[in-house]
């Protein structure tokens, strides 16, 4: 199909106004030209993008589908004309990375405002992702640096692991578990739990170890990072599975208990994920260094901790 960003943005608007009278007077086109842009549209779809009613008109299935794409690619446009703003203006790099939950609620924050500060000229696009689609987007261009925890498919893909975490139960004080020292998550269940968000795949796996024990994850409340989580703990709310760095944060400053688990998925190995046939520009190559170095004195306790075990199922 041949149409050009007008005929994307007049799409949109007529799909958004349900009139297409409306949507050519925001587009400052005239009601004719408006009218012709959209058969033109249709005559190349073959088929009606919108039922002409009494009063207005209606997105057929294809024209939904059609406005769904042209809103993705709009969005893709002005992301476009912005990064060109930015280079214009005296960037000199663009870092796209996607990264599991842990990365971008736990350790990114305090290692991030170091490396803009080094690096003024460098702008980061920092999205939360489940590993799959973080892969899955290093792999197809989308990002250029990603971040997982766990077994994930890296084919075409350089896997450098950069350092090891657990997972750990988190209690209040007083709590019946908070006089254990390891437990078995399947033992937990009996209690309410706080929780992250849909989008975790920290909570994806969780949800899924609880399906196969045939049993229900009690949650109370789905929330958007780790710390907001040991605070709903410290509280009394419930308890909650977190990473053991931010258990230790946390526990300092709350009414916390931590509790080990003494299931084998608990371990994760952390992996940063970069095109394989592709050489990063300088500057992505020293935020590559910059968390190596972070978290390499820690590395070697944490394999022997782990007795050269084999990476665990995804739990990012």
């Amino acid at each position: 199909m041949q149409f050009d960003l007008t005929d994307l943005r007049l799409l949109v608007r007529t799909a958004d106004e349900g009139t297409l009278t409306r949507a050519a007077a925001r587009q400052h086109l005239s009601l004719a030209a408006a009218s012709a842009r959209i058969r033109a549209l249709e005559e190349q779809a073959g088929t009606a993008l919108f039922e002409r009613q009494a009063r207005g008109v209606r997105a057929t299935p294809a024209g939904e589908a059609f406005v769904h794409h042209a809103r993705g690619l709009l969005r893709q446009t002005e992301q476009l004309g912005a990064e060109l703003q930015e280079y214009g203006g005296g960037l000199r790099g663009h870092l796209r990375v996607f990264a599991n939950t842990t990365a971008v609620t736990d350790f990114l924050p305090e290692l991030l405002p170091a490396f803009l500060a080094a690096h003024p000229r460098v702008s980061i696009d920092l999205q939360e992702k489940p590993n799959a689609d973080i892969a899955r987007g290093v792999r197809e261009r989308r990002a250029d640096l990603g971040i997982v925890a766990g077994q994930v498919d890296t084919t075409g893909l350089r896997a450098i692991h950069f350092s090891t975490d657990r997972l750990v139960l988190v209690v209040p004080r007083g709590h019946p578990l908070a006089r254990r020292r390891t437990v078995a998550f399947v033992d937990t269940l009996e209690h309410d739990y706080i929780g992250m968000h849909g989008g975790s795949t920290l909570q994806a796996w969780l949800d899924r170890m609880t399906q196969e024990l045939g049993r229900t994850l009690r949650l109370r409340i789905r929330l958007t990072s780790f710390d907001a989580m040991c605070r709903m703990v410290s509280g009394g709310a419930g308890i909650g599975v977190v990473p053991e760095s931010a258990a230790r944060r946390n526990v300092r400053t709350m009414r916390l208990v931590q509790v080990e688990l003494a299931d084998g998925w608990k371990w994760r190995e952390r992996r940063l994920l970069q095109r394989e046939d592709e050489a990063l520009p300088a500057y992505a190559q020293e935020l590559v260094d910059m968390l190596c170095r972070h978290f390499q004195p820690a590395a070697p306790a944490a394999a022997r901790r782990r007795g050269r075990r084999r990476s665990k199922p995804d739990t990012g």
